[in-house]
């Protein structure tokens, strides 16, 4: 089928307490084994890349193959673009054919963040593609994101609710302690707070930084209105690995052919577990 919008997806996950899978789509070999470990489940998915990923790729390709995934898969794919640095950056993913956005102004003042993301909403909105924006800061690296963990500000429930009514966006990215990148140690989710960030906004939340977080905690947000989870990570963390065990033991390959199977397969196992996980 055609790549799908995550509207309904994530209305009907919010719904029913479960969680779509928005997995880091680098390169071929890894959105292979996303849509062949959503297809082991059955589940619906998203590819999910930054704006530095389709540069990387070009993004004629990139859009070629998502498309050719999504035709081939037995499941629902959507293609999303990750914390949109700018409206300009929105706008190429939105003309290029991207079935959702996401526009990150949360280090900007509060009422530049709502302008920004209300201009790309009235963009979106027409055309019929939902828009995920920020409130709070997220700490950590999230390809060329980088925010000091020092910096990362919680969201404030109150002022979520506002930010929602005003912007007109279709899921929310809060801060509640999550962050991008590897942890040192569980992160320490504060749940009381994305409780009541649930209670003002009323629509699907996104967990960020999700690669290293306990299954529990991942469970538990399920049942306090996050709807979409993040998976980056640990996907390039085990594909590496995988690639360097491989040629540890077999110094003289250059198949690529043979050489990415072993991280593929890896990978969608990967791809499954945390799909299942989502699923309660």
């Amino acid at each position: 089928m055609p790549l799908v919008t995550t509207k309904e997806m994530l209305k009907d996950a919010r719904d029913n307490h479960y969680a779509i899978g928005a997995f880091g789509a680098h390169n071929l070999e890894i959105i292979k084994s996303i849509i062949a470990g959503a297809e082991s489940v059955g589940a619906p998915v998203i590819l999910q890349t930054t704006s530095s990923t389709y540069k990387y790729v070009g993004m004629p390709y990139m859009i070629a193959m998502a498309k050719a995934a999504a035709e081939q898969a037995k499941v629902p794919v959507a293609l999303h673009l990750d914390h949109g640095e700018s409206f300009n950056v929105v706008m190429e993913c939105l003309r290029a054919g991207y079935t959702s956005v996401m526009i990150d102004g949360s280090t900007l003042p509060y009422e530049e963040n709502v302008m920004l993301v209300k201009r790309v909403v009235e963009a979106a909105k027409p055309i019929g593609i939902p828009v995920e924006a920020e409130l709070g800061t997220i700490g950590g690296v999230e390809d060329d994101l980088v925010i000091d963990e020092s910096m990362a500000v919680f969201t404030d429930p109150q002022l979520a609710g506002e930010f929602v009514r005003e912007t007109g966006i279709d899921s929310l990215a809060p801060a509640f302690g999550t962050a991008h990148g590897n942890y040192k140690q569980e992160p320490d989710l504060q749940f009381d707070l994305l409780r009541k960030i649930q209670e003002e906004t009323s629509i699907p939340l996104v967990m960020h930084g999700a690669s290293g977080v306990s299954e529990e905690s991942v469970r538990k947000a399920l049942n306090l209105g996050v709807a979409k989870v993040n998976f980056s990570t640990e996907l390039k963390d085990l594909f590496a690995d995988e690639l360097r065990s491989y040629f540890i033991e077999n110094p003289n390959e250059n198949d690529p052919r043979k050489y990415f199977l072993p991280a593929r397969e890896a990978l969608i196992d990967l791809v499954k577990k945390k799909i299942e996980m989502l699923q309660r």
